[in-house]
This record gives structure tokens, C-alpha cells and sequence, in this order.
């Protein structure tokens, strides 16, 4: 069973980490993160935990914590990036891994980094190293994903779209599947009804009056049957 937690950078309630017109980070992060987690729960021998709480900030370190606590064996962090607090043109895609470059960790960012471009058209500012609590505490295969900046205009309106929340998840988790080599779940084939039971009916007429019943009874038995009369409710 592969183990992965992903963490949707920063909080609800987060100081900072928004867009100059007050775009919050975590509504972009929480919502990849989401659309990540469905699309990796298609795959066999997968479980899905979240680093992250979505009504309230968690520590740094009670989310590497948990991971090691839990014992997974990735550990993803979504993020958005910035420069500064006001608008700027820095601009693109890059991925992070601790400063030693684990192996794993950086065949996983090279694969994660390579899907988001493609996918997101946006530049390749490539896969980088850094310090960050989330790659230094943590006991497992760790990445840092910037989806683009949010104190750039034109990929803030990206950042801001649903569509391009789920281009970002299905990037981040394609790199993921073809690290693993992660195989999608057989669909099963839902249960055949069972036959209903077989009647067979033979019926002459249908009358709200007795005596119209009777009648078509008397001429049926002149004529040599032997009806009868049900009566039903």
C-alpha cells in the first residue's frame, strides 16, 4: 500500500499568503489538494491523507509530524507562489526538494515539474532545492510544488479558476502515478438484476358494473366456454 499525504499550503486564516487584492492561497492549495486526492483514490493499493486542516491553520510542525507519524511513503505540498506583496511579472512553474537532493525525491519533482508545465502551458523555472520545514523534518520523499505565482495578474486568473485548480491536480498526480507506476482500479461491473418472475393472463373484459360482467359471462358460456368472474379490489 502506497501511503501519500498532501498538504495544501498555509490555512484559512493564514497572515499574509494572499494575492494583492486579497486572493487567499489556501483557496487555491485546498482545492488542487481535493481534486488530487479523488483522482489518486482510482488507483490500486493507494491511501490518501491531508497534511492540512480546512477550518484551521495547522503548524509546520504537527503536519510533518503526523506524516512520520503515519509513516507515508510521499509527501507533496501544494503551493502558489510569490514576490512580494504587490503586483509583479514574475511568472512560472517550479519544484522543490531538500538541499541534499534525495534521489527519489528528485526524480519525483522532475516528473512533477515536467506534467505541470506541460499542462499548464506557463514557464519552467525548473526544479530547485531549498531548507523548507516540509523537506527538512520529514522522513519520507518529500516535493514542494509552486503552481504559479499569484501576485502576477495573468496567473493569478488561472490560479482563481476551477479549471485550472484540476490542471494542476491531474499534473501533480500523473507525476505521482508515473513515479509509482500506480495502476488505475478494475471497474466493476455492477450485479444483473434479477428476472422477474413470469406471468401469463388471459383476460376478456374489465367492468365497473356487476351486471355488465354477467352479461359477457352468460354469452360465453352459450358458446360452449366456462369463464368466471374475479373480483377485484
Amino acid at each position: 500500500m502506497l501511503k501519500i499525504m498532501l498538504d495544501a499550503g498555509h490555512g484559512p486564516n493564514t497572515y499574509g499568503k494572499r494575492s494583492p487584492d486579497n486572493y487567499k492561497e489556501f483557496s487555491f492549495t485546498s482545492s488542487v489538494a481535493d481534486h488530487a486526492k479523488a483522482l489518486l483514490e482510482t488507483y490500486e493499493n493507494v491511501s490518501v491523507y491531508f497534511a492540512h486542516s480546512k477550518k484551521e491553520d495547522v503548524p509546520l510542525k504537527e503536519r510533518t509530524d503526523k506524516a512520520n507519524r503515519l509513516n507515508v511513503d510521499c509527501y507533496v505540498a501544494i503551493h502558489a507562489n510569490a514576490y512580494g506583496t504587490t503586483w509583479t511579472s514574475a511568472n512560472g512553474i517550479e519544484t522543490y526538494v531538500y538541499i541534499t537532493k534525495p534521489k527519489e525525491a528528485v526524480a519525483l519533482a522532475n516528473k512533477v515539474q515536467k506534467n505541470l508545465v506541460i499542462a499548464t502551458g506557463l514557464a519552467d523555472r525548473g526544479v530547485k532545492t531549498a531548507d523548507f520545514h516540509v523537506l527538512l523534518e520529514t522522513n519520507m520523499t518529500a516535493i514542494l510544488t509552486e503552481c504559479g505565482f499569484y501576485t502576477n495578474k495573468n496567473e493569478l486568473k488561472l490560479i482563481r479558476s476551477e479549471s485550472y485548480q484540476k490542471t494542476c491536480a491531474e499534473a501533480i498526480v500523473k507525476g505521482i502515478v508515473d513515479q509509482y507506476k500506480l495502476k488505475k482500479k478494475k471497474a466493476t461491473t455492477p450485479p444483473k438484476e434479477a428476472k422477474p418472475k413470469e406471468l401469463y393472463k388471459v383476460q376478456i373484459g374489465a367492468f365497473a358494473d356487476q351486471k355488465n360482467a354477467e352479461k359477457l359471462l352468460k354469452e360465453l358460456k352459450d358458446k360452449g366456454y366456462d369463464p368466471v368472474i374475479v373480483k377485484d379490489k
